[in-house]
């Protein structure tokens, strides 16, 4: 685990935020955003104002109907025209102003994906979610080799490197495909600490056990050996963001 550094002269990153039903925490997450870091709010089927606030904030809003974190993340991901792109949750869980910890590394090009591995306040973090969330980082490191504590949802890499390992899952294996597909493409994988608070408004995934039981099964089958074509269809309940 690399510790944070210094931030570099400020570079072009896009930062992108999968979003249902976020109008509570949006505005938060958006005015803390640092210089030179530009968000792509993926609304993934808000029934609320959260794509009228980002505009309205100078967010670039896209929309993505078909349901699913993995569906938002790849749409943001095209939108993105950033040479580094980063993920974050848009429940202001994270704060964006430790968004330079994971994406130094990558414009230092000291490291290919950076994970933020989440140092949780009380609450912030369901024990049902860091169960699950401990399993997956501990099979990860079985299966891989690589040195993960945590399969967090902020992270960072190259914009053109990432579009290339071609990710299938359009579900909650997203996370896990990208640290496989990077894994097996040779890439160099980092965590840096980042900060965890309890989430703004209602979780839609891993703050319910149905949702976490979910998530798991589309990660598990992931991980099996000979494991089926990753997810493309609806979400089944599994919708950003967590």
């Amino acid at each position: 685990m690399t510790s944070a550094g210094t931030s570099p002269t400020p570079t072009a990153v896009d930062v992108v935020l999968p979003c249902l039903d976020e109008v509570e925490a949006i505005a938060t997450v958006l005015s803390a955003m640092p210089s030179g870091y530009r968000p792509i709010v993926v609304d993934n089927g808000s029934t609320d104002a959260t794509a009228l606030v980002a505009a309205e904030m100078g967010a670039e809003v896209v929309r993505e109907p078909k349901r699913g974190f993995g569906a938002a993340c790849w749409a943001g991901l095209g939108a993105a025209t950033a040479p580094v792109v980063c993920f974050m949750d848009a429940d202001a869980s994270f704060d964006p102003r430790q968004l330079p910890r994971v994406a130094d590394p990558v414009i230092a090009g000291s490291a290919d994906l950076v994970l933020g591995a989440r140092s949780a306040d009380r609450g912030a973090w369901p024990a049902h979610a860091r169960l699950a969330n401990r399993f997956i980082a501990a099979e990860l490191r079985r299966r891989t080799g690589v040195e993960l504590s945590d399969l967090g949802p902020m992270r960072a890499a190259r914009t053109d490197q990432l579009r290339a390992l071609g990710l299938r899952d359009r579900r909650s294996g997203w996370p896990l495909e990208m640290v496989l597909a990077a894994s097996r493409a040779g890439w160099r994988i980092t965590e840096v600490v980042v900060d965890y608070r309890p989430r703004v408004g209602t979780s839609k995934v891993t703050g319910t056990i149905r949702g976490t039981v979910g998530a798991i099964g589309d990660m598990g089958r992931l991980l099996m050996p000979d494991q089926p074509a990753a997810h493309r269809g609806p979400a089944d309940g599994s919708s950003p963001s967590e």
